[in-house]
């Protein structure tokens, strides 16, 4: 259910992400896990109507050639993603 309030957004008020914010966290997840250039990163804010989600969340997916995609996520809206939040949710 989570994964369908990624749609929501735009089209049932939550206003679309701020490209720079999305930037910011990739740089930010980048450096936190020294990732090498081919290593890709998509962010989002999910919406989630379920009790136990905390309304917004951000998802950080890490794309690295060869390996497993990870999601990253961190219980707070993107604008509030530190690169300790990023360190938190890699267990570094």
């Amino acid at each position: 259910m989570a994964l369908f309030g990624a749609f929501l957004r735009g089209t049932f008020g939550l206003p679309k992400p701020d490209r720079e914010a999305v930037e910011r966290v990739k740089d930010m997840a980048r450096a936190a896990l020294q990732a090498s250039p081919e290593t890709a990163f998509a962010v989002n804010e999910i919406a989630c109507n379920d009790p136990g989600c905390p309304g917004i969340e951000t998802v950080i997916l890490v794309m690295e050639p060869g390996q497993k995609t990870r999601a990253l996520k961190v219980q707070k809206t993107l604008d509030e993603v530190t690169e300790q939040d990023i360190r938190a949710a890699l267990d570094l």
